[in-house]
């Protein structure tokens, strides 16, 4: 089985662990993060080739991901973020990059793999890089 057979379906959301730290990381304001919290959404990944498709629907929204893996594209994250995003495999695990375009924005990487009881796991790390001379 390849890695987009794997992903290939609908996933109904289960549980999240530290989602609100990370959604305060990443600037989310309270109120924001609330309703957030509450949201159980469902992912759809459909493939034609290197073209991957991404649905995340909840009562409140829906986010659509349309790209070609290995390319960047520009991106309005869920959260409002400008960002350049990528999506790349990495053995079986899907990595995205949100590149972000403001520099008071944050970067993150997201990686998405099936675990070995067959169910879509998600691991947000957010990436802060500083310069010093």
């Amino acid at each position: 089985m390849t890695v987009a057979e794997k992903f290939a379906g609908t996933w109904t959301f289960a549980d999240s662990e530290n989602f609100d730290a990370y959604l305060k990381q990443i600037g989310v304001g309270l109120i924001m993060r609330g309703i957030a919290k509450n949201l159980k959404p469902t992912l759809t990944f459909s493939m034609n080739g290197n073209k991957w498709k991404i649905v995340s629907e909840s009562r409140f929204k829906k986010h659509v991901w349309e790209f070609e893996l290995g390319e960047e594209f520009d991106e309005t994250t869920p959260d409002g973020r400008q960002v350049k995003s990528k999506f790349f495999l990495e053995g079986d695990v899907l990595v995205q990059l949100e590149n972000a375009i403001k520099a008071s924005d944050k970067s993150t990487r997201f990686e998405r793999y099936i675990d070995e009881q067959g169910q879509l796991v998600i691991v947000s790390l957010t990436v802060v890089i500083i310069f010093c001379n």
